[in-house]
């Protein structure tokens, strides 16, 4: 299970052994039981919580576990857990640069026929910098003249730009529209702004082009002239879950669907991941967006639990799924959470947050070195109230000698 960035590879080993549990603060089974059941009534009838280790398969503490509550934020377990079981850990998405079957450069004049498709491929990450490399390959093949226009093609995703929050509608809330062609994180409007900005990289590098742009539509296979990948699924799993970041998890609901699914739509990524949580870990949620921006989400502490155990016991995706928490005390939304305590070398935990409802879920490593899964949601709850419960719950179970 990995927590920790290749950065602060260092770092991590000396907090390791800064924040070892003394003896006398490592807790027993029933010690453990006692003070999770005391914190737990804390978070009301309408919370639920589940504790499990996951090597031996046992649960630890239980309290209302199979209660069906709203995730908030929780939500993006599911659907980044999603991505890397479809995907896998190294898959990437790509940006294209395509022109129609037959065209190709003058090697004499550099003169290009046609128009250049620019292909969005659900890249939610593209930006000036990758656009930027896009006209650097065009101009390194010899072209000097593009007698058509750039077209951007955003069509390997439907054309609603928000989520079921918003009626899909644009969505403030997710800070960007969805779009197969998103650019800069989709705060500049339609695929038209990319086309545009690339028509400017391209005049920029010398090459002229015979018209302005505008929308388009390439076949799937129609020849690449240049190409450009996203982060893979790893770092794309971690960029939604240590900021929460709604976007991404909207934009990957999307991209399942065009890949796994009927169509690049939310309810086809919904179907996608639906069947994943049922065949892979024999657990059904209600997901209605992949963000967990919806009140409609339902789920429960054990089906949590269950994810983050089945997940954890399958080696290709358990290291970069679990690498995709955020370190609690260090980083993203738990960075100021339990600085100082076991919690801050041994736990790595997903937030949620909404009006009225807390969630928070992860693993933590114990002084003997047992894998604890925890969920802990609540609703109808003070937010700011029920993550000071959550945090000594998580402090209790990092400090667990089991």
């Amino acid at each position: 299970m990995r927590f920790w960035r290749p950065a602060t590879a260092i770092l991590c080993g000396l907090l390791a052994v800064a924040f070892l549990p003394s003896a006398a603060s490592a807790i027993t089974g029933p010690e453990l039981n006692a003070s999770l059941s005391k914190h737990a009534a804390g978070l009301g009838p309408a919370s639920g919580v589940l504790v499990k280790n996951v090597g031996t398969n046992q649960e630890l503490f239980s309290l209302r576990a199979d209660t069906q509550l709203v995730p908030a934020s929780n939500q993006k377990l599911f659907t980044t857990a999603t991505a890397l079981v479809r995907y896998g850990a190294a898959a990437t998405l790509p940006t294209t640069l395509r022109v129609k079957p037959g065209v190709a450069v003058d090697p004499a004049t550099g003169v290009l026929p046609g128009d250049i498709y620019l292909v969005g491929g659900g890249d939610p990450t593209l930006n000036e910098a990758g656009l930027q490399q896009l006209a650097a390959q065009i101009r390194q093949l010899g072209v000097t003249h593009i007698t058509g226009a750039v077209r951007p093609d955003e069509f390997v995703f439907d054309r609603l730009r928000g989520s079921f929050d918003s009626r899909f509608k644009v969505d403030f809330d997710l800070a960007g529209q969805l779009s197969g062609l998103a650019f800069e994180h989709g705060r500049s409007g339609s695929a038209k702004r990319a086309g545009k900005r690339l028509d400017a990289l391209l005049r920029a590098t010398g090459i002229t082009l015979g018209a302005k742009p505008r929308t388009g539509r390439a076949a799937v296979d129609d020849p690449v002239l240049a190409t450009i990948q996203s982060p893979n699924m790893e770092r794309l799993a971690e960029m939604t879950n240590v900021p929460s970041e709604n976007f991404i998890a909207e934009m990957l609901v999307k991209d399942l669907g065009a890949r796994f699914g009927s169509k690049g739509s939310t309810a086809a990524g919904l179907k996608v991941m639906r069947k994943t949580m049922s065949d892979t870990i024999g657990i059904k949620p209600r997901l209605v967006d992949g963000s967990g921006l919806s009140r409609g989400n339902r789920t429960t502490p054990r089906q949590l639990v269950n994810l983050l155990d089945e997940v954890d016991e399958t080696p290709a995706i358990a290291a970069p799924f679990a690498g995709s928490l955020p370190r609690i005390g260090h980083e993203g939304t738990v960075r100021k959470r339990l600085r100082g305590t076991a919690a801050a070398s041994r736990c790595a935990a997903k937030t949620g947050t909404l009006i009225g409802v807390s969630s928070l879920s992860g693993y933590c490593t114990t002084p003997s070195g047992a894998r604890i899964a925890f969920s802990i949601v609540a609703n109808r709850v003070n937010s700011g109230g029920a993550k000071k419960v959550e945090d000594k719950l998580v402090k209790a179970i990092a400090n667990y000698d089991g």
